[in-house]
């Protein structure tokens, strides 16, 4: 008898013990609207047409490589949804798409959303309803701001430290120059003419002869570039998304136009713009790079630019390769999975941000050697290291030391 009791008392013992770790285990879960323990439903808005259309192959780029992490088994268990709008660069239209992403499709945060007046548009909305705006795809300063919008983080190196790394190769290596200034008349245009100036200082003033805006909505700036030969300016720093960059390129080779060249590092790409705008016309331009260019050479054998193009082949065999945006959109897809992953079974919002701001020497496969995502709550500017680069033959040639930026909101 007495045995009989010890035998009950250690069964109950158990599923008191079992009933005590269920528990622990659902209470050690944690899930915000867009997560389950089955999915983690992640928005995003990308100008799929308008005149940023080049930069659609970005969302494409992250909807394959989630469905990679979803053949792969998930994160933690869990698949991706990846639900992605166009709003064509236009920003009512981005407004409303958050709000369908919100409060209609329910998704855990907004991520990777492209564009500087896009993403200005939703910014406030974002922070009101505490949904993370995560890593958006523009290099706005603004982006760094965790005081004011702790909801919103940036994820590239910012504009304004990109612009003062030129000015100050042109103090050192053109003291006299005659510098034009063609940007695009918003933020992300402003932002750049803001980082330039500032590392001018006070010579800005003597050296731009010419500052000069263009609409997004023009069809073409070639009128713009004719004004800027006139003023006999001898460098030029060209602020434009990859439509205008081409059109840039060219005009100055049409008029014979033939001055130092600084192309801001978003237009950057061989696929649409170095090419169409004719490689022969853009010889010893000068720009940054922080991620690898797969045309490079140099990477041909590379172990990171492998994996990408194995990738590629399997999930995204149509992409465009020599479009450094593809590569760009493979880098921050694995930021994500990097910070969902440490989310763990803690998926709320509030602790999407904070492992965000918890980036320590992350390295993407993808990144130039030694630049590395580094991220803290006082500090949502995850890559702040360039190199400068000069366009030769058909590619980019690198040159220099890395160099770190960084300019807080």
């Amino acid at each position: 008898m007495p045995a009989m009791h010890v035998r009950l008392g250690a069964v109950s013992a158990a599923l008191v013990l079992a009933a005590t770790l269920s528990t622990a285990a659902s209470a050690q879960k944690k899930y915000d609207t867009g997560a389950s323990d089955t999915e983690i439903k992640i928005g995003n808005i990308m100008p799929y047409s308008g005149p940023a259309s080049a930069y659609g192959v970005i969302g494409k780029t992250e909807e394959a490589y989630f469905r990679k992490i979803n053949a792969e088994g998930g994160i933690n268990g869990r698949k991706i949804n990846f639900v992605s709008y166009d709003d064509a660069y236009s920003p009512p239209k981005t407004v409303e798409q958050a709000r369908k992403l919100v409060e209609s499709d329910e998704v855990l945060l907004i991520f990777n959303s492209l564009g500087t007046p896009p993403n200005s548009a939703i910014q406030k909305y974002m922070n009101q309803k505490k949904v993370p705006q995560l890593f958006v795809a523009t290099g706005a300063t603004k982006w760094n701001d965790p005081q004011n919008f702790p909801w919103t983080m940036g994820w590239q190196p910012n504009y304004q430290s990109e612009a003062i790394i030129y000015a100050k190769y042109i103090l050192k290596n053109h003291p006299n120059a005659k510098i034009a200034v063609l940007y695009q008349n918003d933020d992300y245009g402003k932002d750049y003419l803001k980082g330039f100036k500032d590392g001018l200082g006070a010579k800005a003033a003597s050296m731009i002869v010419i500052e000069d805006s263009y609409e997004v909505s023009e069809p073409t700036i070639d009128s713009h570039i004719v004004k800027m030969k006139a003023t006999n300016a001898d460098v030029f720093f060209n602020i434009t998304t990859p439509k205008f960059a081409a059109q840039a390129i060219k005009k100055n080779a049409e008029i014979g136009w033939k001055p130092l060249h600084f192309l801001n590092n978003v237009s950057v790409s061989i696929g649409s713009v170095m090419k169409p705008a004719g490689f022969e016309n853009g010889q010893d331009i000068i720009s940054s790079a922080y991620l690898k260019d797969p045309t490079d050479p140099e990477w041909k054998t590379d172990a990171a630019v492998k994996a990408w193009n194995e990738f590629l082949d399997k999930y995204y065999p149509e992409a465009n390769r020599a479009d450094v945006s593809v590569m760009y959109g493979y880098i921050v897809a694995q930021g994500l999975v990097q910070v969902l992953k440490a989310c763990g079974d803690d998926l709320t919002r509030a602790n999407v941000m904070k492992q965000a701001a918890s980036l320590r020497d992350f390295e993407p496969a993808g990144l130039l050697p030694g630049v590395k995502v580094n991220t803290s709550p006082t500090d949502f500017a995850p890559l702040s290291q360039l190199q400068l680069m000069r366009f030769k033959g058909e590619s980019w040639e690198r040159f220099g030391d890395i160099v770190s930026g960084d300019v807080g909101g």
